[in-house]
């Protein structure tokens, strides 16, 4: 089982992340962190790094029922998104899978709320 799934755009960089944002938006979610891994790597490590950022998405009525189902869900959360660019020049757009994340958990009220969050981030890969 894959436990992402991807989309290759030809959007320049910046305007991917914002077609993403708005679409994540348009499913429920909001971006609770966003992690620049390009400047991270060359502030912390001085090398240089292809244009990759972490979108941390959280859709906070899922995220309300996943955790009253289970505690230490919050370990897996938020669901994070990656922009990146790659070599050819194009954009690819990966969201985590939350169903092959839940596999390690034994819960299968957990197992049901993973799949509706799995169809609304493919809805969100889908629109770029």
């Amino acid at each position: 089982m894959n436990y992402h799934f991807t989309k290759s755009c030809s959007l320049p960089f910046d305007q991917a992340i914002t077609r993403v944002t708005d679409a994540l938006k348009a499913e429920g979610f909001g971006v609770l962190t966003e992690i620049d891994v390009k400047a991270t790597l060359k502030h912390k490590l001085d090398v240089d790094f292809r244009k990759y950022r972490i979108l941390g998405a959280c859709n906070p009525a899922f995220a309300y029922r996943a955790l009253q189902t289970e505690d230490k869900i919050g370990t897996m959360l938020p669901c994070n998104v990656i922009v990146q660019e790659r070599a050819d020049g194009k954009v690819e757009v990966s969201a985590v899978d939350p169903v092959a994340s839940m596999l390690a958990i034994d819960n299968p009220e957990l197992g049901s709320i993973a799949e509706e969050v799995r169809g609304k981030l493919r809805n969100v890969i889908a629109t770029l």
